[in-house]
């Protein structure tokens, strides 16, 4: 595919959309609604296992690269290139095990800032494909891909022609591609160590081999290589009869035919990737059997890979609603909405134990009845801890994970019983009466984008809820879009720091589950037989197959409660010690701003009302500190100390006495207020105002005093600069523009 011209008109949601430059306009007869485009509106997003290319990247990702590249050039407003956008998605979902030989890459032509770009590599037409190979030069336009692109399968061997094309020396992050020889496979046991060596005999036309190749590239301790059936020797030797098929040579045997259930390129790649010892590059591989002498971690429960255990649906709830909800202390608005549908929908679905149902409908109720705008967590957890004693409702505190452990703590956990809960809820949902199909999707959607704590994660699933959620129809179709969906978190996650190397994130169910859910299309690519996936899922996650493993005894759960809650009673009950407020705090550094203060400020007033009857007595020292923290908040104060003046009036001392002058003056006239029989002995009050605006200069006369803001003269200075700067500022723009209309009102008068 070169280039394809296309219109501007695409489809929105099954109604007509219409896109100029930046803002999209769907048509909803009889209405019109515009929406504007966001300035990093694309098709594509890095989460889609897309590189984007912008100008400061593009020379960078392209030339001198260890690593061919296909790249998209499109334009987001094509129509063409939206409907081509899921093909292209889909191709790098299928070939994310390819790099770092190959990567896949987009570059919007639609954006302003990349335009020049994409007429540098001669665009003309949208979408364009083209590929660079390993160490291309700066100033290589890259080549058109030719041929179909209406599936993954003609791509995916478009790009293996490509490389095979490549001239130079074949650059070392591709594995080798073309047929090997007898001599080659004998050559290469006495000059390597391999761990495995899988050989796949095929015909000449068949891509089989050389794609299975590619998928095994980032796995260690196995090598992948292609057998014509030209090749009589190696024929003879393992008597392959049947084109294609694999043999596998084994560490210490002979070679065997590796037994799949369909000869087609993913049943051989899954089987290969999880043979014993083979591991992805830059992964450990924990052995079970050192799982079970570890003593310094969490001891290892066995348990059945093709089982769910109830034990990790209720250490879920327990983490949702003791530990993520936690770091929320008040929950309002839509977030409180979310908790409600959260918690509506495991009241009504959840396949638990007695008790635990009990709990989940008690809160579920209480929720409903609840008219607030907001809630507090702390009530929520009361609920949760059942302080009302509800008969025969707990859910057990702490987490037990066994079918979602991990071989390290980090592993798994919460991540996975999160997942398990989900598809058990909506497959509770397709057998209960009367439950609506976007019900307990929509509550899932609602609590991730809420509380979820990984805020990446609850991003991703928020884009994938928008792309399509709306259209699910029926129950069955909400359990295969969740198991879809899933699948598609597992192959983006696939190789992250995040995968446990001991349950690898896969496409399940894998054929070793259910082999009827596994099918292959015409030509030759994987398929899923959905109807066979739903009757699976039904199987799988019904509530008749929980195992109880692991569980905590309900008497025991229940009587834990119950002590728990005694235990409580009795703290609340307690007196407290004397000495000591709430908390544990001692009752003198309590009451420092309270009882204390009272006393100390009427100790001080009392010794003012001494110095006013009898003047010629000095007035004691006070403490600086006696006199700015004694002073009680509720009365106004007058006066507000300048912080210019502490540093020129010798910092601490003239500033701290002309604050305590200032309070003494301010108890005194409240003083006149409440005792009128006192006013006459002052009458030099207003000459001791004047005498402490002397005492603290100049700078605190004027306006500026007056307003009590306690501005130095600097900074009125500066002010007023600033405003005659911004005047003078203001009359030029406006002398400007005023010439200016004069001058081309003259031009077109002239004209």
């Amino acid at each position: 595919m070169a280039q394809h011209r296309c219109c501007a008109t695409s489809r929105c949601s099954g109604k007509i959309r219409i896109v100029f430059s930046a803002w999209s306009i769907c048509v909803f007869m009889p209405y019109v609604f515009i929406f504007p485009l966001s300035a990093d509106a694309g098709l594509y997003t890095p989460t889609d296992q897309i590189l984007i290319l912008n100008p400061d990247t593009v020379d960078s990702k392209l030339f001198n690269s260890s690593s061919a590249l296909l790249v998209e050039f499109y334009a987001s407003w094509c129509g063409h290139c939206i409907a081509f956008s899921p093909i292209w998605k889909s191709l790098a979902r299928d070939v994310k095990e390819w790099q770092p030989a190959v990567q896949m890459a987009a570059i919007d032509c639609a954006d302003e800032a990349n335009t020049m770009t994409c007429f540098r590599f001669g665009i003309k037409g949208y979408p364009t494909l083209k590929f660079f190979h390993a160490y291309s030069k700066k100033g290589s336009k890259g080549e058109n891909l030719k041929g179909s692109t209406h599936d993954t399968r003609d791509l995916r061997r478009q790009i293996i022609n490509m490389m095979e094309t490549h001239q130079e020396s074949w650059p070392p992050a591709c594995p080798p591609l073309e047929p090997a020889s007898k001599a080659e496979i004998d050559n290469l046991f006495e000059t390597s160590s391999v761990g495995y060596l899988a050989l796949v005999f095929e015909k000449a036309n068949s891509y089989l081999g050389r794609e299975v190749t590619l998928d095994l590239l980032q796995y260690e301790n196995i090598t992948v290589r292609r057998v014509l059936d030209t090749e009589e020797g190696l024929v003879s030797k393992l008597v392959v009869t049947e084109f294609p098929s694999c043999y596998l040579y084994r560490p210490g045997g002979n070679f065997s035919k590796l037994s799949v259930l369909i000869e087609a390129r993913s049943f051989y790649s899954y089987a290969l990737q999880r043979l014993p010892g083979v591991i992805r590059t830059g992964k450990s591989l924990t052995l079970m059997t050192d799982l079970h002498k570890n003593t310094t971690q969490q001891q290892w429960r066995p348990f059945n890979r093709s089982r769910v255990y109830m034990a990790d649906l209720e250490s879920a709830l327990h983490y949702s609603l003791r530990v993520e909800l936690a770091a929320h202390p008040v929950i309002s608005g839509d977030n409180l909405s979310s908790l409600k549908r959260y918690i509506s929908v495991l009241a009504k679905y959840f396949p638990g134990r007695p008790m635990v149902k009990n709990l989940l409908q008690s809160v579920n109720a209480w929720l409903t009845e609840r008219g607030d705008s907001e809630l507090l967590y702390s009530s929520l957890q009361d609920m949760l801890d059942n302080t009302g004693q509800i008969p025969d409702a707990v859910l057990p505190e702490g987490v037990k994970w066994v079918g979602c452990q991990g071989t390290q703590p980090h592993f798994r956990g919460f991540p996975c019983s999160m997942w398990t809960l989900f598809h058990v809820l909506t497959v509770q949902a397709i057998k209960t009466p009367g439950a609506q199909p976007l019900q307990v999707l929509q509550a899932l959607r609602a609590y991730v984008h809420s509380f979820f704590g990984c805020r990446a994660c609850a991003s991703h699933f928020e884009t994938m809820a928008r792309e399509d959620m709306n259209r699910v129809s029926g129950l069955s179709t909400a359990a295969l879009w969740l198991w879809y969906r899933h699948n598609r978190v597992n192959n983006r996650l696939a190789g992250d720091l995040s995968e446990d190397p001991a349950f690898p994130k896969i496409q399940w169910p894998p054929p070793e589950l259910c082999p009827r859910c596994h099918t292959v299309k015409r030509n030759g690519d994987h398929s899923w037989n959905q109807e066979e996936v739903l009757k699976f899922l039904k199987e799988y996650f019904s509530s008749e197959r929980l195992l109880q493993d692991y569980l905590e005894d309900e008497a025991e759960a229940l009587r834990q409660q119950r002590e728990k809650l005694e235990a409580r009673r009795e703290q609340e009950a307690q007196p407290r010690p004397e000495g000591k407020e709430e908390g544990g705090a001692p009752a003198e550094e309590a009451r420092e701003g309270g009882e204390g203060e009272g006393e100390e400020e009427e100790e001080e007033e009392q010794g003012e009302n001494m110095a006013e009857l009898q003047p010629a007595r000095e007035a004691e020292p006070r403490r600086p500190r006696a006199v700015i923290v004694g002073l009680k908040p509720a009365r106004p104060v007058e006066e507000i100390v300048d912080l210019d003046s502490f540093v020129n009036t010798h910092y601490k001392a003239k500033a701290l006495k002309a604050a305590a002058l200032a309070g003494r003056l301010q108890r005194r006239s409240l003083q006149r207020k409440d005792e009128p029989e006192l006013q006459p002995v002052q009458p030099e009050r207003p000459q001791s105002r004047h005498r402490l605006e002397d005492e603290r200069g100049p700078r605190h006369k004027g306006w500026v005093s007056l307003l009590n803001v306690g501005f130095s003269s600097l900074d009125v200075s500066l002010l007023v600069l600033l405003y005659c700067v911004s005047g003078l500022c203001l009359l030029a723009m406006y002398l400007y523009f005023r010439l200016r209309v004069r001058l081309r009102r003259a031009k077109v008068a002239l004209s």
